[in-house]
């Protein structure tokens, strides 16, 4: 009898062991990560700059174009204090 207790008392202390030691496991840490580089990347910032900078000049082509095709009626409402 006490040599069954104390196989099911060193089963439960391998268990509570074993699923303390997997609490400290991360996966994400694991993982390797990217290298991080010690200054911000010159070339994708420029890269970046040069489309958005695409997309304003289509934007203003469209706003000149709109401006000279005459169909732009503007009006104004005088604010009533």
């Amino acid at each position: 009898m006490k040599s069954q207790r104390a196989a099911w008392f060193v089963l439960i202390c391998a268990n509570l062991a074993l699923w303390g030691m997997l609490g400290f496991y991360r996966t994400t840490e694991a993982s390797p990560r990217e290298p991080q580089m010690p200054f911000a990347n010159s070339i994708a910032q420029r890269n970046e700059m040069i489309e958005q900078l695409k997309a304003i000049n289509a934007q203003l082509q469209e706003q000149n174009e709109l401006l000279k095709s005459g169909r732009l009626k503007v009006v104004v409402n005088e604010a009533k204090k």
